[in-house]
């Protein structure tokens, strides 16, 4: 009986594929089939089923709902054989090719007797790094993990979770990278299901509780779309989505929320075919979809700011619609979201789909970047930033749109048009206002990036970029940049030229003090043997904040010619002023970063020689 229900399996994947393949790789398919039958013959699934169903499932996603060409469904029909079985991918080259072997290659876990990072890490980056060569065989490795998830109630807890918390963070968010929403969707409800199942069910029994509340108006409003739509002699129809568990439960957290106060728990998707009779050919699918915004506009109020225009400015993985909000008989806002029938089929599919190369390049960049990161936790943080966020679209003042995760600032703006650029940017105008480069990005902002040589990449900056090029870029200049082997006196603040000694600590770190450092007198008075001779000298684009106290007699433009000793004459930025006047005495303060001890000399030296000055002092900063 088993091997009967195993033969229908089967030939339903060559049924699916018939249509679309010649009879010589429709043969092939079967061979593959035939091939990964044997080599499990004796093998079984935790359910006690033969684990030749497993291949098949894998196999019928592929050809089925991704609908992948003769050579990828062959590789998921045996994407376990080498990982399992005796067999070698030398046979399943000998036997179907390179192209089928290579995938069934990347699939397949590496044994290792040691990790470079983790077993899990390292086979993360294995997949990744396929990206170089075709996307396909990250298809296969989403149609395998989606059986996995589909079948996981045989597993114990604890691998439950192990296996859910995988998909969670790196298998759904790589799906919605590739433009597979629904594969991305079912991943995350599943995986959530796993991993907190009374939650899940509390939301899921909440859910139904909304959809029958509001099942009578939302019909009632989508059958006068309806209406319009024919009306109009507009071929489309309406449905209407239902949000899952994850999406609410995500909102929840993001907003603090309870499940009462998200919004738009569904969304209502129009699908039409473009009306050629009236519109230019290159435009079809815009003019209809903006025909259809018409006549609803018209029937329904519409909400204010609600347009987001994907068909003009898709997604980073290719979606387009037109997102409106309109209110419907209610009182309760819609949101609808129009699409063509193509752009309606490329959000099912993603990047099977042909997007054209410019997108392919550059998500091969991305993941590329990733995959070849050697530490890792700091993959791990590449991973999310790179895989998680949905994308904005920023322009420069020339209508170069430029597509940046979410929560990206104007730094990562910067080093998307040029590592040089990231590495000197010194300010930013957002919309023609002057921001920090650590300004947040939102969708459509026109960014100019101001530039300067004095601009260097610090520490901090890692602390607010989100992209893996802005990163790396920003890791690469202060790993070059020459590394002072010594901490600083946190007393006497010692600058790179003054006369300063070192003391070790019982930890082996030297600690540079000036030589007057009452700390460093007492220390070494403790233990002379802890006293080191050092070398801090200067090195290129690193700064140390002073301060100065100024007296002075009061006079016209007296502030002006101190800011333009230090930033002009000095080429200093300013850190602080402040000032008072008391009887035409001026007492002030000065802040601003110095490279070195003879740097800071020349400023006081310029500052005391400015017509009535008295006195300039250094304090403690």
């Amino acid at each position: 009986m088993e091997e009967i229900e195993i033969r229908k399996a089967a030939q339903h994947v060559f049924d699916v594929m018939a249509p679309r393949v010649g009879a010589d790789e429709l043969q092939r398919i079967k061979d593959a089939f035939e091939m990964a039958h044997l080599a499990h013959k004796d093998q079984k699934r935790k359910t006690g089923a033969p684990y030749i169903i497993h291949p098949i499932a894998v196999a019928t996603i592929a050809a089925e709902e991704l609908e992948l060409d003769a050579n990828t469904v062959c590789a998921a029909f045996l994407h376990d054989v080498v990982e399992d079985t005796e067999y070698t991918i030398d046979d399943i080259r000998a036997r179907f090719g390179d192209d089928v072997a290579f995938l069934v290659d990347v699939v397949t876990k590496r044994k290792k007797d040691r990790y470079r990072n983790s077993k899990q890490i390292d086979n993360y980056q294995q997949i990744l790094e396929s990206v170089h060569y075709d996307v396909r065989a990250l298809l296969v490795k989403l149609a395998d993990r989606l059986h996995n998830m589909r079948t996981l109630d045989s597993m114990r807890p604890d691998k439950q979770m192990k296996i859910a918390g995988e998909t969670d963070f790196f298998y759904a968010p790589l799906a919605g990278r590739l433009g597979l929403y629904y594969v991305k969707t079912e991943l995350e409800n599943l995986s959530f299901r796993f991993r907190c199942p009374r939650e899940y069910e509390m939301l899921e029994m909440q859910l139904q509780q909304n959809h029958e509340i509001t099942a009578e108006i939302v019909d009632s409003f989508c059958r006068r779309i309806d209406t319009i739509l024919s009306e109009n002699g507009i071929k489309a129809y309406t449905e209407v989505r239902y949000r899952r568990p994850y999406s609410v439960w995500r909102d929840m957290r993001q907003k603090g929320c309870d499940f009462s106060h998200v919004d738009f728990k569904h969304y209502i998707r129009i699908v039409f075919q473009p009306m050629d009779e009236w519109s230019h050919h290159d435009t079809l699918e815009k003019d209809t979809a903006l025909y259809i915004y018409s006549l609803l506009s018209r029937e329904f109020r519409e909400r204010q700011g609600s347009i987001c225009n994907y068909i003009d400015n898709p997604k980073d993985n290719g979606y387009q619609s037109f997102h409106v909000k309109f209110l419907n008989h209610g009182g309760v806002w819609e949101e609808l979201h129009i699409a063509s029938e193509r752009m309606h089929r490329n959000a099912k599919l993603g990047c099977v789909v042909e997007r054209g190369e410019s997108w392919i390049e550059r998500f091969r960049s991305v993941l590329e970047n990733v995959a070849g990161s050697s530490d890792g936790y700091i993959f791990m943080d590449e991973v999310g930033s790179s895989l998680y966020n949905e994308d904005i679209i920023a322009f420069t003042p020339k209508g170069k749109g430029i597509i940046l995760p979410q929560g990206a600032t104007a730094l990562d703006f910067a080093y998307e048009l040029h590592s040089d650029i990231g590495n000197h940017a010194h300010f930013a105008r957002v919309n023609g206002k002057l921001c920090p480069v650590s300004e947040v990005l939102h969708r459509g902002d026109c960014v100019e990036i101001g530039s300067d040589s004095i601009a260097v990449p610090s520490a901090k900056w890692l602390t607010f970029v989100k992209t893996v090029k802005a990163k790396r870029c920003i890791r690469e200049v202060l790993k070059n940049r020459i590394q002072c082997p010594y901490c600083r006196c946190e007393h006497c603040h010692p600058l790179p030229g003054d006369e300063v000694i070192g003391i070790t600590d019982r930890d082996g770190c030297i600690t540079v003090h000036s030589r007057n450092c009452s700390e460093a007198i007492r220390l070494a008075s403790e233990n002379g043997d802890a006293l080191v001779s050092v070398q801090f000298e200067a090195q290129e684009g690193v700064t140390y904040p002073v301060k100065l106290k100024i007296t002075a007699i009061d006079r016209y433009h007296l502030l002006r010619d101190i800011i333009d000793c230090v930033v002009e004459g000095q080429r200093m930025s300013l850190y602080g002023l402040s000032t008072t006047v008391d009887e035409q005495i001026m007492h002030g303060t000065l802040s601003f970063p110095v490279r070195s001890h003879d740097q800071l000399q020349m400023t006081v030296d310029a500052i005391s020689a400015i017509s009535g000055v008295d006195e300039v002092q250094v304090i403690d900063f």
